[in-house]
């Protein structure tokens, strides 16, 4: 009999989680289209339940992950901060399953600065 185990870490902040695997989903997305309205479309979901988890995920943390670009030329966007990076680069393996070895620092429940609580 083959069995896997698998784990998900989802921080909470109250009642909000910080954030999780359709969250880090939905960072990716916006890091590669630049756009809330993009990446709502790409995940099938309406730009108002996208633009609330940005919030939620702003909210969580000491530093915004996403970053609103104000509209010009060529209309506004949006853009990861350092921190959205780093919680893409090293908070999360792969789909947001493990904490990464070598940046515990980052690392929800392991006295992070970047996470609130």
């Amino acid at each position: 009999m083959n069995s896997t185990a698998s784990l998900r870490i989802r921080p909470h902040l109250g009642e909000d989680i910080a954030i999780g695997p359709g969250k880090i989903d939905l960072l990716e997305a916006i890091q590669r289209r630049g756009s809330i309205s993009g990446t709502a479309r790409e995940l099938g979901m309406s730009y108002r339940r996208a633009w609330l988890l940005v919030e939620t995920m702003n909210r969580s943390f000491r530093e915004p992950l996403v970053i609103s670009l104000v509209g010009g030329r060529h209309g506004g966007g949006a853009r990861l901060s350092n921190t959205g990076e780093q919680v893409l680069r090293g908070t999360f393996l792969g789909r947001g399953t493990r904490c990464h070895r070598r940046r515990p620092a980052i690392c929800p429940g392991r006295g992070s600065p970047a996470v609130h609580g």
